[in-house]
């Protein structure tokens, strides 16, 4: 079971050197490496349905990675500054990253943070309906978010480069694990409302909220790793929250002040790996907020990367003087068979009425997914099934299980609920990108709803596509046994005298 209260996790269990010699003891060696793939000013913004442009800087969009070695086997995790990133993009990565390195391409998992402020990796690849009809071809190209061709190649390559340099940099390690808290600056975003049915952002202080339609996840997970001189060469921290604050610009969002935070008190020169938590009903907007505060912007994407930042930090420096080898290093992954959902016959048909109206003589939301429908229709001709991979990667008594989908925060706490390992970190939009997979109660035809539920291009899911992922990831976990998390040596028996200034009784005269 998961131990998720933050003194257990800094307390017992931490990871200590054994008092085995290093030669005997287990080979552990981790290497980090990062890359800036930052967009230029005036390419796409994706995050919406429609076309939205960079007008600005705010911070570099980064691919940063680790590799750890158990000198049996290595793998990687590479957090990258993304929306999202698509299957065939990760296929492109991992051949390289195997031909360069020799780490097989199944051994690397690649998240994208979901920063809505990144660059254009999606919704569409470029091409990718060239030879649809040409209201199918205008829908996507001119109205959706599509990739750039420039762009991806850049993102490659960073990708690319960050892993061939963090396993050229492998070092002898030692790594310690935690969990905090970070409480009030993430929250479900969809309520059940008086009406019977669940609503996203129904919006703050409305009346016909009765309760949130799903929990959240505050737990921040990190792994810091340290070379055998005690230097911090970097950490992977894992937390559930949209990458939704906006900052004005470019920018990773909240995980720039992640960043910040913990390089300002590790070290500088550090690289903080992302793996985005399973997030995709939860976002920083808190819509049952008691006082006028800011949604979004600045001084949010600081609130809540700084706490986020702030508690990775207590659990580094935690167990910082007890950490040690981790082993071993597994990789496995299974391929889950999902269909896409169908609109009805009359909705495609009402679609593609309203689409071929002027879009500003309309409600622009009825026709956004007006737009939406007709392009799904079209795709579901080619594509009416899926085989999504999901992975699960070890490091000692750490696993990391990821869902290539926008999925919903109620499965990534199953996961960590019925886990053996004493820490679990579930990992979104890993490897693919599937679109919203909502919990099943939230497709419930009387009490489900809201805007996850929606049937887009990016987003059709069956609804059991949700279920059948986590019990593939809970069957990989099970398969998988943790490594032993080392103790520190026990305290040398008292042999000495107490501190002579502190040895008498009061004195009183």
């Amino acid at each position: 079971m998961q131990m998720a209260t933050r003194w257990l996790a800094a307390a017992i269990l931490v990871f200590g050197l054994s008092t085995a010699s290093k030669a005997d003891g287990p080979v552990f060696k981790a290497g980090f490496a990062e890359r800036d793939v930052s967009p230029a000013i005036g390419a796409e913004q994706p995050g919406g349905y429609g076309k939205a442009y960079h007008k600005a800087f705010h911070d570099a969009c980064k691919a940063r990675a680790v590799v750890f070695d158990d000198g049996k086997a290595r793998v990687a995790l590479v957090g990258l500054d993304a929306l999202l990133i698509r299957g065939e993009t990760v296929k492109e990565i991992r051949s390289a990253i195997e031909a360069k390195t020799g780490i097989p391409g199944g051994s690397v998992m690649i998240a994208a943070s979901h920063s809505h402020n990144a660059g254009p990796t999606g919704m569409f690849l470029p091409n990718e309906y060239a030879d649809a009809p040409p209201l199918i071809r205008r829908l996507v190209e001119q109205e959706s978010v599509v990739a750039d061709t420039a762009y991806l190649e850049k993102v490659k390559a960073g990708v690319i480069d960050a892993v061939v340099e963090a396993d050229a940099k492998r070092v002898a390690a030692k790594a310690g694990a935690g969990f905090g808290k970070a409480e009030g600056v993430a929250f479900n975003r969809r309520f059940l409302m008086k009406q019977g049915h669940a609503m996203t952002h129904p919006g703050v202080g409305n009346p016909d909220i009765v309760e949130p339609a799903g929990p959240v996840d505050p737990e921040v997970g990190v792994i810091g790793v340290w070379d055998e001189k005690g230097k911090f060469l970097g950490c992977v921290f894992n937390f559930a929250c949209h990458g939704t604050t906006g900052p004005e610009g470019i920018s990773a969002d909240w995980i720039y002040y992640v960043e910040r935070t913990i390089r300002g008190l590790m070290g500088e020169d550090s690289v903080v790996v992302f793996m985005p938590g399973m997030s995709g009903d939860v976002t920083q907007v808190d819509n049952r907020a008691p006082y006028q505060t800011k949604r979004s912007g600045e001084v949010v994407a600081r609130l809540v990367g700084g706490t986020v930042g702030a508690e990775a930090c207590k659990e580094l420096v935690a167990v910082e003087q007890h950490a040690g080898p981790l082993a071993p290093v597994v990789a496995v992954s299974k391929t889950v068979h999902l269909k896409r959902r169908r609109p009805l016959p009359e909705h495609v048909a009402a679609a593609m009425e309203m689409v071929q109206k002027d879009k500003k003589s309309v409600d622009l939301t009825d026709w956004t997914f007006a737009k939406e429908t007709v392009v799904l229709a079209h795709r579901l001709e080619k594509h009416p099934e899926v085989d999504a991979e999901v992975q699960a990667i070890q490091v000692g008594p750490a696993v990391f299980l990821s869902s290539p989908a926008e999925y919903f925060v109620a499965y990534g706490l199953e996961l960590k609920a019925g886990s053996k390992f004493p820490f679990t970190f579930p990992v979104s939009l890993a490897n693919d990108s599937l679109g919203y997979i909502p919990h099943e109660s939230a497709l419930d035809p009387q009490t489900g709803g809201g805007y996850e539920t929606r049937l887009t291009s990016y987003s059709n899911m069956e609804p059991t596509a949700g279920r059948k992922i986590v019990d593939a990831l809970a069957e990989m976990c099970k398969s998988l046994t943790p490594g032993p998390v080392p103790k520190a040596p026990a305290s040398l028996p008292f042999k000495g005298k107490p501190w002579a200034y502190g040895d008498r009784r009061p004195q009183l005269d």
